[in-house]
């Protein structure tokens, strides 16, 4: 229908705007309200992992009804009438029993007047879940066919448009090479960054994940160091492990990102040059990184030697400076954090 094709052009036209989502969300309902008739209306991010929702923007909505959609009682309705899953838009007349014998209904939505409504999950195009939209109505007869259908065609518009790895996607490309990613949640858990492998540096525990975390959290906006490939004091060869604060645009439970590139020019120093490089960085002497690495002083000057022959550097210090500029850095508690 001509009709839905201008509708999907309007909101296409918002959820691809450069905006906040804060500022996304509010436009999308205003569009969406000029071809989907509705008396209320709530948008919402989803949060997977703790299996709640939280409310990005609405429409005619009084405090304590915002409030109840953020309770329990709002998402165990959702799975309860499988409007947290991928299907066409339903109604409460689509339900076996009434509507009322539903908390959100019974205590919240039938005493604030509304008797209808039209509810969606919101996917990805890579089939993500990433938030829901209830459109509400205080007369008792059902959405029509028409409204059904539409919403069903917007739902993938409005699902880009709130989608929260938006922002994280183009930064995570900034880094050159990352063949792996995890966004870091600021509960300690990680999620899947849309577009990049897995890896076992980057998975729950991972001692790399927490030099990446730990940070972040001393207020790092942006970190870039080697690790040994897997997390063994063996490993023949290193990945640069970079972590990015979370951008503006984010959602507030994101903390930032973890990836994984291949580690560039390392001027040919072996993995024990580059360890004892790292503890040269952080301005330790010879007896230092030999009591730390339980050698002989006199093979850390031998591994100082080599290094300054590769980094083409006159002094501890200058190779320094360079190894640092060139992120050749391998951050000397390593070992600790790998157990």
């Amino acid at each position: 229908m001509p009709e839905d094709l201008v509708a999907i052009a309007e909101l296409n036209e918002v959820a691809m705007s450069a905006e906040a989502l804060a500022d996304r969300a509010p436009s999308l309902l205003a569009a969406l309200r000029r071809h989907v008739p509705f008396d209320g209306a709530w948008l919402a991010l989803a949060d997977p992992p703790s299996r709640s929702y939280q409310c990005l923007a609405s429409a005619d909505l009084d405090e304590g009804t915002l409030r109840y959609f953020c309770r329990p009682e709002m998402a165990h309705d959702m799975e309860a009438t499988g409007t947290d899953r991928h299907r066409p838009p339903p109604s409460p007349s689509d339900l076996p029993y009434p509507v009322a014998e539903l908390p959100t209904w019974a205590e919240c939505l039938l005493p604030a007047g509304y008797h209808e409504a039209l509810a969606v999950a919101l996917f990805t195009p890579d089939g993500r879940h990433v938030g829901f939209l209830a459109l509400l109505s205080g007369a008792p007869e059902p959405p029509s066919p028409g409204a059904r259908h539409r919403l069903g065609r917007l739902a993938p518009v409005l699902g880009h448009g709130i989608d929260p790895m938006r922002s994280l996607v183009p930064a995570a490309r900034l880094v050159s090479g990352a063949t792996a990613g995890v966004v870091l949640r600021d509960d300690g858990g990680t999620e899947t960054l849309p577009g990049l492998a897995d890896h076992a540096l980057l998975a729950a525990g991972s001692s790399a994940l927490l030099a990446a975390r730990s940070a972040l959290d001393g207020g790092t906006v942006h970190t870039s160091f080697l690790w040994p490939a897997t997390d063994d004091h063996a490993a023949p060869e290193h990945v640069r492990i970079t972590a990015m604060a979370a951008p503006q645009d984010a959602p507030s439970t994101v903390a930032g990102m973890a990836l994984v590139s291949p580690p560039g020019d390392v001027h040919g120093l072996t993995p024990r040059e580059l360890e004892v490089l790292g503890f040269v960085i952080n301005g330790c002497s010879n007896r230092e990184i030999a009591r730390a690495l339980v050698v002989a002083q006199r093979t850390v000057a031998a591994h100082l030697e080599h290094i300054l022959v590769k980094m083409k550097a006159p002094s501890r210090t200058l190779a320094a400076v360079r190894a640092e500029r060139e992120g050749l850095y391998v951050p000397p508690g390593w070992r600790r954090l790998a157990g």
